[in-house]
């Protein structure tokens, strides 16, 4: 068994603009909370490679990846909606965060048993098919499942979104590929005030009102979603990893802790080593509140060992 963990560091220079919260910190944050930790010893590190135009056309409309290209700054910053910003450094950073999922893909079907982690930003979960938003260019849990689609021919994969906010994107990208199996819990009402009125039978999405404490959480997701993965029995399992429901993030109104995290990290584990050879890929999205990020994905990188 072992957990690989891939970045880049051109994921640290995405500029988002002084005093944005989704920044650069956020990596160094969780790369000091694995070193204090003594993680460092027991994962396997690696940069990713950024992924090819042609991977991102899999999951997004090809204007809209083109459009993304040709408006990428030089200089100074572009808005693309009120929330989302590209610098100089952002296509750069959001190739190899795209990249690094598909990196991820390719080393847990090879592997035995193993398990990956992808560090990175910009995040993607708010992306649709044809639209950035969120913070989000990319869709990078759709790009990684797609490329394990369509490079490894699997039928049957489970994407988990813990982050706070609804992947919507996600949800967008998938609503009509019975193949995914999308389990997302986030607060309602909350950016982007979408999901709560879902009605598909691969879709589960669990809302939550501002205030939901941890057993609260875990009961939902015990009785919803790990029944609904086990019956599906995937052959991979993705996990858009979203911090930002800790009590300490001021970004929403959950109350959840790092062993929450470790919580949802073991029973993935669990679904993984009984359907799928143990594999799963989680990749970075939320998670604002600097110490207990890095508190957090080291919780959860535990509870999937």
């Amino acid at each position: 068994m072992a957990i690989t963990i891939f970045s880049h560091p051109s994921c640290y220079y995405h500029d988002n603009g002084v005093e944005h919260p989704e920044c650069g910190e956020r990596l160094s944050a969780i790369n000091d909370q694995i070193i204090r930790s003594g993680m460092e010893y027991v994962v396997m590190q690696f940069d990713a490679t950024p992924a090819s135009r042609e991977s991102l056309y899999l999951a997004h409309g090809k204007h809209y990846v083109d459009e993304l290209f040709a408006k990428a700054p030089t200089e100074g910053h572009i808005w693309l909606d009120p929330d989302t910003v590209m610098s100089p450094k952002s296509l750069e950073a959001a190739m190899h965060a795209a990249g690094s999922g598909i990196n991820a893909v390719d080393r847990v079907m090879a592997g035995n048993n193993e398990q990956a982690f992808c560090a990175i930003r910009p995040p993607g979960h708010h992306a649709t098919r044809e639209q950035a938003m969120g913070f989000c260019l990319i869709n990078n849990i759709a790009v990684a499942a797609e490329h394990a689609l369509n490079h490894y021919g699997l039928s049957r994969i489970a994407i988990v979104d813990f982050d706070v906010h609804h992947g919507n994107g996600t949800e967008d990208i998938f609503q009509h590929e019975p193949r995914v199996l999308f389990c997302s819990s986030f607060e309602h009402p909350l950016y982007p005030y979408t999901g709560a009125d879902t009605e598909n039978d691969h879709i589960i999405n669990l809302p939550f009102a501002g205030g939901c404490r941890s057993q609260q959480w875990r009961d939902q997701v015990s009785e919803h979603w790990i029944p609904a993965i086990d019956a599906f029995a995937p052959q991979l399992i993705l996990v858009s990893a979203g911090f930002d429901g800790h009590a300490e993030d001021e970004m929403a109104h959950f109350m959840l802790r790092e062993d929450d995290y470790q919580w949802i990290g073991n029973e993935l584990k669990q679904l993984a080593d009984k359907h799928c050879e143990g594999r799963i890929v989680a990749m970075l999205e939320g998670g604002y509140a600097l110490s207990a990020l890095g508190r957090s994905v080291v919780a959860f990188l535990k509870g999937m060992m």
